[in-house]
């Protein structure tokens, strides 16, 4: 069972108070509607795939293979396809058709496709709090193959949101004793293989610590270092607590973000 009061700590990694914990961290873990919340949350990042309706149509190809047309193709030796029309009524290159140079494509991505895994609000709510409760957990955090030797849940004092060099943001997890997960994360960073390394993500960086914070300057000192990410409460979703749908990430909290948590 999770303790509903734990300790506040400085940014020196003392003890400096206590603060009874909001409801959402005696939530019953649920790594079904985590998983479904995830995957929902990364669904809305989807880029929609689909060309222009009209591609490889805007042409003055016109088709003339029937016999009582005007300028009929029929019985001159020639494929009966769309063609441009030239002066004089002479006939271009084939246009429009899936077989034609810049023609239209036979079975193009439809951009009117729905990509986003829709999820209950309600639901989302219990998989949030679900998500909330297992940072609590040093089990799945361990896991997760997270190393720390502090007491979970970890919240710091507001001071920790006016932090505003990265440098200090690593002297507070050295205190803390999280300073190896992030130096873990670091060392099994990875060039991605093939084409994937030209496009926009070209690397592979394993998750750290998260930070929720009410604002401040740390949610910018914090973001440059390997696998950590910095994260407003009133932005918090359920992927930022549960990264690959896996539960139990190490989480630091600030007493402002905490009380927060008390609405969700």
């Amino acid at each position: 069972m999770i303790p509903m009061k734990a300790e506040i700590y400085s940014l020196e990694g003392k003890a400096s108070g206590s603060v009874e914990l909001p409801a959402c961290f005696s939530e019953a873990v649920r790594p079904d509607l985590i998983k479904r919340a995830v995957l929902s949350d990364e669904s809305r990042t989807y880029q929609p795939k689909g060309s222009f309706r009209l591609a490889g149509l805007q042409t003055s190809a016109v088709y003339k293979g029937r016999k009582e047309d005007f300028g009929s193709l029929k019985n001159r030796g020639g494929a009966k396809l769309p063609r441009e029309v030239g002066s004089k009524g002479q006939h271009g290159k084939v246009k429009r058709i899936p077989s034609a140079v810049k023609g239209r494509r036979a079975h193009p991505p439809k951009p009117q496709k729905i990509l986003i895994e829709e999820m209950n609000p309600k639901e989302y709510s219990k998989a949030l709090r679900s998500a909330i409760a297992a940072t609590a957990n040093p089990e799945l955090a361990k896991s997760r193959g997270h190393i720390f030797n502090s007491k979970l849940p970890l919240i710091l004092d507001n001071s920790l949101e006016s932090v505003s060099k990265t440098k200090q943001v690593m002297n507070i997890f050295e205190k803390l004793g999280l300073a190896t997960d992030v130096l873990k994360a670091k060392n099994n960073t990875k060039a991605l293989s093939g084409i994937r390394h030209t496009r926009s993500k070209s690397k592979y960086v394993p998750k750290s610590v998260l930070l929720v914070v009410k604002g401040g300057s740390v949610l910018k000192a914090a973001r440059n270092l390997a696998g950590v990410d910095a994260v407003k409460v009133s932005e918090l979703k359920v992927r930022h607590l549960a990264p690959g749908t896996h539960p139990g990430r190490l989480t630091v909290f600030s007493a402002s973000a905490v009380e927060e948590l008390k609405k969700f």
